[in-house]
C-alpha cells in the first residue's frame, strides 16, 4: 500500500505542512523519474502516463474509501452494501502496483549466466564468474529498487532444515566394516560421498568422517551462524558489494585451504537478493535470477529451485555455443523449461546461446558448406556463425515447443527464439560491436515485457475503480432505485442456469485428459523396467554409484548432483504418461480461444459473456438505458470476479501437474527407505534388486492407475473451486444489487466528484495507449532511418 501513503488523509493542513509540501511532491516526480531511467524516452513517456493513471485512480479510490468510512463511522449496524463498498476499494487499493517480472536464467555449470548478468547490468565481476567449474552456488536474485546502496540479503537454511540435511550428509559418510578392498575404493571414489564429506568439512572442519550425526549436532559451526538466519551486506559501491558477497555465492573448490568465515557457512545458503539503486540499463520490478541447472541434495533448497522455476514468468535457457548442438544436459534443461511453461507461470520463453565470439577459424572455414562469398577476417566467420545458430536452432525449437505446447501459445509466436550474445566481446569490442554482442538486444527484451506488463495492470486496474465507483455513486443516490434497480429476478435465475453449463464444460474439458492419460499408463506399465534399468546403469558399474543410489533413496528418489546432474526416478517413471498427456494439458490451460473448446479459460469466458448479454436484454426489457450504471456495474463485476479466477487455476496447475510423479514417489517411498538402509557387501546390486522388486509389485498393485486417479481428482477439485467461488460472488452481488428493504441504500456521503474524475480518467485510456503507439512508431522510424554503426550490416 506504499502509493496510498501520498494521498491518505488530505484535508486541510496547517500552515506548517503546507510548507513542506511542494517539495514533497517535487520529490515524488523525481523519485518516478528516476524509475523510468532504463526505458528510452517514447517509452518513458508512455510509462509516465500510466503511472500518472495508476496514481490518480489510487488517489480516487482513497478519497472515495476515507468518505465512506466517516459515513458509517459511528454506525452499530453498517448495510451490507456499505461494507461490500468498503471491502472492496480497501482491496483495490492495497493491490500491488505490479508484481515483480521473474526472468530465470536456466543453464548447465560454466554456460555463462552470471557473465550474461554482469554485462546486462553493466557491471564487469559483480557476480563470481569462472571459465573452469561451477561458481555460483545457489539461486541468485538481482533487482534494482529505490535503495541508496548496493545490497544483498543471503537467506540460510533454518535450524530443523540443517539438521535434516545434516542427517543424509552422515548417513552417505558412514562406511560399512563389510566393505572389501575393490568396494572401498569405489566408496572413496563417490560422487555424493566425496560432496556430502566436502559441505561438512565446510561447515565443521577436518575429522566429520569420524563423527555421528550426533556428534555434529553437539560441534560448534567454524563459522559464525546469526539467529535470525539472514545476513545483510550493504556498499556504496558495486565492487565493494561484490567483494563482501563474493565469499557466500561462489562456489567453494575442494581441497582449497579453509579459507574465511564467511565461506565456511557457504553450504547453508539457500537465497541471496541482490539490490541494485536504481538503474539505466535495468529497470526496476524487474528480477534476473540466476538458477543452478540441477536443483539441490537439500529438500528445502530443491524445493526452492523447482518454485523459482515455476515463478519464472520467462525462461532463457542458457548454453555456450560450444554445447548448443545437444548433449544429454541440454536436453534435460530444455525438458525443465518446457515443464515450467507447462506448470508454472512461464508465458515466454528464449534460447541464449553464450561465447559466441569463440571460434577456431581454419576449422570452420574446413569444415563451412554455406555461402559463395569468401570469409575474409574472424569476425565475419563469427558473424555468419551465429547466423547460422541461429536459424537452425530457432527451428529446431520451434518444432520441439510445437510437440509440448497448445498451437497458439504465445512463446510459438515470437519471431526470435534465439539470440547470440558474448558477455566477454560486450566489455573489449575487439571482434563485435556492442550491438552485434546483443547484450541491448535482451534489455530491449526485457523492458517491452515490463511495458506491456505495465499498460495491462493499469488497463485492468482503472476500468475496475470505474466500475467501482459507478456502484458507488448509485448507492449514494437513492432518487430512482425502487422503479429500476430491482429487476434482476430473471437474471438469478439465469446465473443459477448459466452455472451448471459451466460445470458441464468443465467436464468436458476435463475429459480431454482421460484418453491420453489411460494411454500414457498403458506406455508406463510397458516401459517403466527399461527406464528403470536405464536409469541405475552407469559405465562404470557400480564404482562410486554405490552412494550416488543411496543418495537417491534417501531423498526419495531425487538426487541434485553437482556433477552427475539430476536424477530425479519419479519423473523418469512417469514420463511416458507425461508424453502423452503434455500437448492436451497445455491446451486446457492456454489462455487463448480455440475453437475446440478445450481450453479451461475459454468456457469462463463464454459464461462472462453469456452473463453480459443476458444483463443487457434484462436492462432493455426493464427500462435501463443502454448504458446506464446498473448494468455498466453488473458487467464490470462479473469481469473482476472472473478475472481473479485465472491467478487461482494457475497456482492450482502446478499442484495438477506434479500429481503424476508425487503419486508415484508416495507409493514407492517404503521402496526407498528400504533400499536406503542397506549396506554390506554387494549392496549396490541389493539396493538395485530392492527397487526393481518395489517397483514391479506396486505396478501389479496398481500404482500408475492410482496416478491418474489423483491427477483426475484434482481436475475435480479445481473444477469444484472454480464453481464455488463464482456462485458465491456472484450470488452476493446479485443480492446487492436486488436489495431495498434492509436499508442496503443508506445515505451516504456524496462521491459525484470523485465519480466524475474517475470517468475522465477511464476514458483517458484509450488516449493514453494511442500516444504510446505513436510514440513507439516514430521511435522505431528515427531508429530504421538512423546511420548504421561501424562495421558490417547484420543479415
Amino acid at each position: 500500500m506504499a502509493e496510498t501513503e501520498d494521498f491518505v488523509g488530505q484535508e486541510p493542513q496547517p500552515v506548517d505542512d503546507d510548507f513542506f509540501k511542494e517539495p514533497m511532491k517535487k520529490r515524488r516526480r523525481s523519485d518516478r523519474d528516476q524509475r523510468f531511467r532504463a526505458f528510452p524516452s517514447a517509452e518513458q513517456s508512455a510509462l509516465k502516463e500510466y503511472e500518472k493513471l495508476e496514481s490518480r485512480t489510487r488517489r480516487v479510490l482513497s478519497n472515495t474509501y476515507q468518505k465512506l468510512i466517516q459515513s458509517v463511522f459511528l454506525d452499530d449496524n453498517i448495510p451490507n452494501g456499505v461494507k461490500y463498498l468498503i471491502n472492496r476499494l480497501l482491496a483495490l487499493i492495497e493491490k500491488p502496483s505490479l508484481d515483480p517480472i521473474y526472468i530465470g536464467l536456466f543453464g548447465s555449470t560454466g554456460a555463462g549466466k552470471s557473465s550474461l548478468i554482469n554485462a546486462i547490468i553493466q557491471q564487469a565481476m559483480f557476480l563470481p564468474v569462472s571459465g573452469e567449474s561451477i561458481c555460483t552456488s545457489c539461486i541468485v536474485q538481482v533487482s534494482s529498487g529505490c535503495c541508496e546502496q548496493y545490497e544483498a540479503r543471503i537467506h540460510l537454511l533454518s535450524d530443523q532444515e540443517w539438521k535434516e540435511e545434516l542427517k543424509n550428509l552422515t548417513k552417505l559418510l558412514h562406511r560399512p566394516e563389510e566393505l572389501g578392498r575393490e568396494e572401498e575404493d569405489a566408496w572413496d571414489r563417490g560422487d555424493a560421498v566425496e560432496e556430502a564429506m566436502w559441505k561438512l568439512q565446510m561447515v565443521y572442519g577436518n575429522g566429520v568422517e569420524r563423527k555421528s550425526y550426533e556428534e555434529l549436532l553437539r560441534a560448534k559451526p567454524k563459522g559464525k551462524i546469526p539467529t535470525s538466519r539472514v545476513i545483510t551486506l550493504k556498499a556504496e559501491e558495486a565492487g565493494e558489494l561484490s567483494l563482501k558477497l563474493d565469499p557466500y555465492i561462489r562456489t567453494q573448490r575442494r581441497g582449497w585451504d579453509e579459507g574465511s568465515a564467511e565461506t565456511q557457512i557457504w553450504p547453508l545458503i539457500k537465497l541471496v537478493e541482490v539490490t541494485l539503486p536504481r538503474s539505466e540499463l535495468i529497470p526496476e520490478g524487474v528480477v534476473l535470477v540466476d538458477i543452478p541447472g540441477t536443483g539441490d541434495f537439500n529438500s528445502k533448497r530443491d524445493e526452492m529451485w523447482r518454485k523459482t522455476i515455476d515463478k519464472c514468468s520467462v525462461i532463457w535457457l542458457i548454453t555456450d555455443i560450444e554445447r548448443v548442438s545437444g548433449g544429454r544436459a541440454h536436453e534435460d534443461l530444455l525438458n525443465e523449461t518446457i515443464k515450467a511453461c507447462q506448470r508454472g507461470f512461464c508465458r515466454d520463453m528464449a534460447l541464449v546461446v553464450t561465447k559466441t565470439d569463440k571460434l577456431h577459424l581454419p576449422e570452420y572455414l574446413r569444415e563451412r558448406k554455406v555461402g559463395s562469398q569468401a570469409i575474409q577476417s574472424q569476425r565475419e566467420a563469427v558473424l555468419e556463425r551465429n547466423e547460422m545458430i541461429k536459424l537452425q536452432r530457432n527451428k529446431v525449437l520451434k518444432e520441439k515447443l510445437k510437440r509440448k505446447l497448445p498451437a497458439d501459445s504465445r512463446v510459438l509466436d515470437d519471431s526470435e527464439l534465439v539470440y547470440t550474445v558474448s558477455a566477454q566481446e560486450y566489455w573489449q569490442q575487439t571482434l563485435l560491436t556492442e550491438e552485434e554482442t546483443e547484450i541491448p538486444k535482451l534489455r530491449e527484451y526485457i523492458r517491452r515485457r515490463l511495458l506491456d506488463k505495465k499498460r495491462r495492470m493499469v488497463t485492468k486496474y482503472v476500468t475496475e475503480a470505474f466500475g467501482l465507483l459507478l456502484l458507488t455513486d448509485t448507492f449514494s443516490c437513492t432518487d430512482n432505485l425502487p422503479n429500476e434497480y430491482l429487476h434482476v429476478s430473471g437474471l438469478r435465475r439465469f446465473v443459477e442456469e448459466e452455472i451448471q453449463l459451466l460445470e458441464k464444460a468443465i467436464d468436458q474439458c476435463f475429459a480431454c485428459i482421460v484418453q491420453p492419460l489411460q494411454e500414457g499408463v498403458q506406455n508406463a506399465r510397458s516401459s517403466y523396467r527399461r527406464i528403470l534399468g536405464a536409469c541405475l546403469v552407469r559405465s562404470k558399474g557400480n564404482q562410486g554409484f554405490h552412494q550416488t543410489l543411496k543418495a537417491v533413496c534417501l531423498k526419495n528418489g531425487i538426487y541434485a548432483s553437482r556433477t552427475l546432474g539430476r536424477i530425479d526416478l519419479n519423473e523418469a517413471i512417469t514420463q511416458p504418461i507425461y508424453e502423452q498427456i503434455d500437448p492436451v494439458f497445455g491446451g486446457i490451460f492456454r489462455s487463448g480461444k480455440p475453437a475446440d473448446g478445450s481450453a479451461l479459460m475459454s468456457h469462463i469466458d463464454a459464461f462472462k459473456h453469456s452473463l453480459q448479454e443476458k444483463m443487457t436484454e434484462i436492462g432493455i426489457r426493464n427500462g435501463w438505458k443502454y448504458d446506464s450504471y446498473k448494468k455498466s456495474f453488473l458487467i464490470q463485476e462479473i469481469s473482476a470476479i472472473l478475472g481473479g479466477l485465472e491467478g487461482h487455476i494457475l497456482r492450482k496447475k502446478r499442484r495438477i501437474y506434479e500429481s503424476l510423479s508425487t503419486s508415484v514417489q508416495n507409493d514407492l517411498k517404503p521402496c526407498y527407505e528400504e533400499a536406503a538402509q542397506i549396506t554390506g557387501k554387494k549392496a549396490c546390486e541389493r539396493m538395485k534388486d530392492v527397487l526393481r522388486r518395489g517397483l514391479d509389485r506396486q505396478v501389479a498393485e496398481g500404482m500408475f492407475q492410482r496416478a491418474q486417479g489423483r491427477m483426475q481428482h484434482q481436475f475435480h477439485q479445481l473444477k469444484n473451486g472454480i464453481t464455488e467461488k463464482v456462485k458465491g460472488s456472484i450470488t452476493t452481488m446479485l443480492t446487492l444489487a436486488s436489495s431495498q428493504g434492509d436499508g442496503l441504500y443508506k445515505e451516504l456521503a456524496d462521491v459525484k466528484s470523485e465519480y466524475k474524475e474517475m470517468e475522465k480518467l477511464h476514458r483517458s485510456l484509450r488516449e493514453v495507449a494511442e500516444n504510446a503507439l505513436l510514440r513507439r512508431g516514430m521511435q522505431d522510424f528515427l531508429l530504421r532511418m538512423s546511420p548504421s554503426k561501424s562495421g558490417p550490416p547484420k543479415t
